[in-house]
């Protein structure tokens, strides 16, 4: 725990995890349009329910995301190259982090208005699922030795 405290300073220190965090939230602006449209789409024009509607287009934007971030923000990490493991890692760390933004916007709830415990929530599951991504879904592609 204590090395990868030391990594994440490190990281930090030499601006790597801002230029990651710019880049993975320029992909979660089209992976949130993804997500929109492809609901939208499924759900007013094909007519799938609502649950099915919002699944479907949360695994489209999650690919999406994955292959995205896979090619560009962690593109050094993953070698560019897209695997079952890393997805299904990615996956994942996707719905722990939209478990983590649903707990932060129930605890914030409590004691600020709505919409500000919502933009809690979306910068928690922003933090999570970023440094899920970065420390435990492309992590395995490096060179450290641990």
């Amino acid at each position: 725990m204590n090395s990868l405290l030391q990594k994440l300073v490190e990281a930090w220190r030499n601006r790597a995890i801002p230029a990651k965090a710019a880049s993975f939230a320029l992909v979660g602006v089209v992976n949130t349009l993804i997500d929109v449209n492809v609901f939208a789409i499924a759900y007013a024009v094909t007519g799938i329910p609502l649950i099915p509607a919002n699944v479907l287009a949360w695994l489209v934007a999650v690919s999406f995301s994955y292959a995205a971030n896979a090619m560009t923000t962690f593109g050094p990490e993953s070698g560019q190259v897209l695997t079952i493991r890393d997805y299904f890692k990615f996956v994942m760390s996707g719905a722990a982090g939209g478990l983590i933004a649903t707990t932060a916007l129930v605890i914030a709830a409590k004691f600020v208005p709505v919409i500000t415990a919502k933009l809690i929530s979306i910068f928690a599951g922003f933090a999570a699922n970023f440094l899920l991504s970065n420390f435990y879904v492309f992590r395995s592609k490096r060179g450290d030795s641990e």
